[in-house]
């Protein structure tokens, strides 16, 4: 059935192996066509895998339910698996390859059996992008298929694309029996290899999301000179008609998916200021013929976290979710056939059935027992990215848009300034590789915990950290005045009370306003040990209610004190690289140390 679709041995020999191992009753591959995927989404519907949404309300939308012990991504189950331990590093878990495909084949061996095997082609960016690269996925779910189908770009064209090249990239995943005792997410980054058993959750089984786009791209970019980041990718356009583009990471639960969707202040929208949409999660950036920075988002679709998300806190991020939505573990509220969660609205549905499929009590919800939620805390949708209101003009073209600013940020409540410029590429590096946030009552464990997350990557960087650290310094070289300039920002600082100072949200427009006058030579900064802090009166606070430019000066402070006890934890968090940190960093690190000494 393959040999229809494509001649490329590299990909009917593999096919024929996974064949021979899972023992499938039948075979489909998916060509991407629209009656192929209607035809799935009837049999998901008739088989309960997916229950049909109110088509008036949300047309061409569906809810999956997963197994209660299988709703999340599962970070101490998933590994690098690499010929040589130290290539792993010493953020990853690791496992010698042999064993762990011997392992991993004992598992999945017959799997399929009564099952059908679905052949996922798919291509992460935009089909024929020089930017994009190509995976095969095989399946036994119709969900993978139907969120793979959103998720990235599926079909014959991308066998097509491919050719005879054995440029591409293996995924097995096989839902087995859902044993969480035997589930294991694996990479092999040198055999561009995923496999994926015992979980049918989006994170751990839609293998192009971060398996790929991340685990597996980090290490061929490192390999080929160019970047996979965890990162978004964001338009604005000012009043003159002129569109610049930064790049940013955030560690979970800091406003990522916020700013990538930002809607700028009323006061900035009547001037002509407007914010487009690239990406919300992943950045693949290579150095263009002009020796700029150019990036693509490789997916097609957002899987975004439902709870939180409502009209207020993320338009154009629930406006996705209006159309050709597959949402999951979330509530069904009966009344209407539609889907509701915490934060939705004030409003929960008087009859409703829980993430689990059963009946729910509004009058018990308790906020401080999630137990009493209608939807899983980590409940997603799956939205097909052009939904989006804000969705840039470019995100379907594989050129990429050429990137002026990098900006790292994290949750800190009296460190990190509300926005700095770091002194280079080499010193951004630095920011980058110590980047932190500070745990909130919503995470486990205590509040407060500092937690270090170099450039958002630490459950994502498919080889070693400190050769990744690397990696970034030898691309700042070949950009050289080229280059974006990083920054980094905090939203978070807070009062004695605790409250957040800054109003955040569209608001943070004003500090991207002034991020990208600094990478045009039009803002004036301040000098402090730690980089470049704006001058307070170059941050645009018109229209601003109940903050003033003292409070502004407040959340630009930088405390020499609490920078000496910053570095002093820096340094410690480098120990684990061991010799693998780059020389420059530690350097790095003892500038910092002599400079908030004085």
């Amino acid at each position: 059935m393959m040999k229809n679709f494509t001649q490329n041995k590299t990909v009917l020999t593999w096919i024929d192996e996974m064949k021979a191992l899972l023992t499938p009753d039948h075979v489909m591959v998916i060509d991407g066509s629209e009656e192929q995927l209607d035809a799935l989404r009837a049999e998901a519907v008739a088989t309960g895998e997916m229950i049909k949404l109110n088509e008036e309300k949300l047309p061409g939308c569906y809810l999956h339910r997963t197994k209660p012990n299988d709703v999340a991504r599962v970070e101490d189950r998933t590994f690098i698996c690499t010929r040589e331990k130290e290539n792993a590093g010493p953020t990853n878990n690791w496992c010698d390859p042999k064993e762990m495909y011997a392992r991993l084949y004992d598992i999945a061996r017959g799997s399929y059996k009564g099952r059908t095997m679905y052949i996922i082609p798919f291509s992460m960016g935009p089909i024929g992008s020089p930017l994009a690269k190509i995976g095969i996925e095989v399946t036994d779910s119709i969900y993978v298929v139907l969120n793979m189908a959103i998720m990235t770009r599926v079909g014959s064209k991308v066998l097509d694309v491919l050719g005879d090249s054995n440029d591409w990239v293996r995924g097995l995943h096989a839902k087995c029996d859902v044993d969480p005792e035997k589930r294991y997410i694996c990479q092999f980054p040198e055999d561009n290899t995923i496999i994926s058993v015992n979980s049918a959750y989006g994170g751990n089984v839609l293998l192009g999301k971060k398996c790929f786009a991340l685990r597996i791209a980090s290490y061929q970019g490192w390999k080929e000179g160019w970047m996979a980041e965890h990162m978004l990718i964001l338009g604005v356009e000012n009043p003159k008609g002129e569109v610049k583009y930064v790049a940013a990471a955030f560690p979970s639960a800091c406003g990522k998916t916020n700013l990538a969707m930002m809607i700028p202040p009323e006061y900035l929208r009547k001037k002509g200021y407007k914010v487009w949409t690239v990406g919300d999660d992943i950045a693949w950036m290579r150095i263009g013929e002009d020796g700029r920075l150019y990036a693509i988002n490789p997916e097609n679709g957002f899987f975004g976290v439902a709870p939180g998300t409502n009209e207020h806190s993320n338009y154009n991020a629930l406006a996705s979710t209006r159309k050709n939505t597959i949402f999951t573990n979330v509530a069904l509220n009966t009344d209407d056939n539609t889907v509701w969660w915490e934060g939705l609205d004030k409003n929960p549905p008087v009859h409703a059935i829980d993430w689990k499929g059963n009946p729910w009590d509004p009058s018990k919800y308790n906020k401080a027992d999630k137990t009493t939620y209608a939807a899983h805390p980590n409940s997603r949708f799956t939205a097909p990215a052009v939904n989006c209101p804000c969705i840039s003009e470019e995100f379907d073209k594989g050129a990429g848009v050429p990137i002026s600013a990098i900006i790292f940020g994290g949750r800190r409540a009296k460190c990190a300034p509300l926005v700095y410029q770091s002194k280079n590429w080499e010193n951004g590096v630095f920011v980058g590789s110590a980047m932190a946030s500070e745990t909130t009552a919503a995470a486990a464990g205590a509040v407060g915990v500092v937690r270090r997350d170099p450039m958002a990557m630490l459950p994502f960087c498919g080889y070693n950290m400190g050769d990744y650290f690397a990696h970034w310094l030898e691309m700042g070289k070949k950009l050289g005045d080229k280059a974006p300039k990083i920054f980094n920002v905090n939203w978070f600082r807070t009062d004695d009370e605790g409250n957040f100072i800054w109003p955040g949200f569209g608001d943070n427009m004003r500090v991207v306003n002034w991020i990208l006058d600094r990478c045009e030579g039009k803002a004036d900064a301040v000098e402090t040990p730690i980089g470049y802090v704006p001058k307070p009166e170059d941050i645009d606070l018109t229209g601003l209610e109940d903050f003033d430019i003292e409070k502004l000066k407040g959340i630009l402070d930088v405390d020499r004190d609490v920078w000496a006890k910053e570095a002093e934890e820096i340094e410690e968090h480098f120990k684990k690289f061991g010799d693998r940190l780059p020389a420059e960093l530690r350097a790095q690190l003892e500038t910092l140390k002599a400079a908030v000494a004085k």
